[in-house]
């Protein structure tokens, strides 16, 4: 299977040289995806809309490639404030409770962008089960 690249249409995306997500055989490579909201145009303002937002984003792209949420083996989150984490954390036992993938957070700097809060990289494996 040739490798396939998945984009969500945004112009960053070529700018910067880079797709949402890589498909590879059976793994699914997600790039970092941060909170913006693309049904609004907007990023909101805190880090729980700025979580969901990062995983419907994750998961169109992985559905895109053939893959599922359940599909995820590994996930790495990046917040701005450690004071953010118990809610971002909610959100993941919401989204990804019952696959539960490996996963490393790291507090960091900063984004991007001063009003970015989260981001989020995942890698998924195709079930062959």
């Amino acid at each position: 299977m040739p490798r396939r690249l998945i984009s969500t249409g945004s112009p960053f995306e070529k700018t910067a040289g880079y797709s949402r997500a890589v498909i590879d055989g059976d793994f699914a490579f997600v790039a970092g995806t941060t909170g913006y909201d693309y049904a609004t145009m907007s990023m909101p303002p805190d880090v729980t809309s700025q979580s969901r937002n990062c995983f419907k984003t994750i998961e169109a792209a992985l559905k895109e490639g053939g893959f599922t949420m359940a599909d995820i083996v590994r996930a790495t989150y990046y917040i701005t404030r450690p004071e953010d984490a118990d809610a971002h954390f909610a959100v993941c036992g919401e989204v990804l409770g019952d696959i539960r993938p490996a996963a490393t957070l790291l507090v960091v700097v900063g984004l991007y962008k001063p009003e970015m809060k989260v981001e989020i990289e995942v890698t998924a494996k195709r079930r062959t089960a």
